[in-house]
């Protein structure tokens, strides 16, 4: 005995809702098996319930539901699986490329997931070890902004004589560099060759403090001061590293020099 399955029932099994069941039947995409003269209702069989989810399998290919009912009309059964083998194969597309998008997701999660990690929670000042970095000076920039830090280190890249790029190879970080009261925007090198705007930063203990924009200056200020009152220090230069904390959002770690 063929078994039916009420409008519910039916949109249930295929995923979808019951106005779009009645939907495809007014346009005569789908029709139900059976219908009930006194009350209207529809009922569907299993045969009905795999072409619903044909049809629904189809829009996600980006297809009209005037070319599915196109096709599922075919009387040519060779027709119907070469258009079914195309359908699979855009199918398979269409994954790859969700799957490509996924990695890309996945990469930058990971990012900014590895940059929250390294966020410094305390309150206050801290001691942090650092080893030898050597950095490349701007010229030009001297505070982070959405536009110079959307590319950054194509600005770094384009300091660099051409003969020499190749042998130039930076960290995905920024920060400011300030000595004598000048101040400039720098990138960490991983590999480099000698030019002009390279500065070492000496490997040690650093004072540190995290800060945003609108206190930055007073929290360099009270770094250098508790560096002279407690360590005996005379910083001849601050280094303040921008922390990504969002999406073209950023605070800082302020870092000065105590040679111990």
């Amino acid at each position: 005995m063929k078994k039916y399955f009420s409008v519910g029932e039916a949109a249930k099994a295929a995923h979808t809702t019951s106005e779009t069941l009645r939907h495809y039947d007014r346009i005569g995409l789908v029709n139900p098996s059976k219908k009930d003269e006194w009350t209207n209702y529809r009922y569907y069989t299993e045969q009905d319930i795999v072409r619903l989810n044909t049809v629904r399998a189809l829009q996600l290919m980006d297809l009209p539901l005037q070319e599915i009912k196109k096709v599922l009309e075919y009387d040519n059964l060779e027709k119907i699986v070469d258009f079914l083998a195309q359908a699979e194969k855009k199918a398979d597309e269409k994954i790859a490329a969700l799957q490509y998008s996924k990695s890309k997701i996945q990469l930058a999660k990971a990012d900014y997931e590895k940059k929250l990690q390294g966020q410094q929670k305390l309150n206050g000042t801290f001691l942090k070890d650092y080893p030898e970095r050597v950095i490349l000076l701007s010229d030009t920039l001297e505070v982070p902004t959405l536009d110079n830090l959307w590319n950054y280190l194509r600005h770094f890249y384009d300091k660099v004589p051409p003969d020499l790029k190749s042998e130039f190879s930076f960290e995905d970080s920024a920060g400011i560099y300030t000595e004598n009261s000048i101040a400039r925007l720098f990138a960490v090198c991983i590999h480099y060759a000698d030019i002009d705007g390279l500065k070492v930063l000496p490997k040690g203990k650093y004072l540190c403090a995290n800060c945003v924009e609108e206190n930055r200056e007073q929290m360099l200020h009270e770094l250098i001061r508790i560096a002279q009152t407690k360590y005996g220090a005379e910083p001849k230069f601050t280094v303040q590293l921008v922390i990504v904390s969002g999406i073209l959002q950023w605070t800082y770690e302020v870092q000065v020099y105590i040679d111990r």
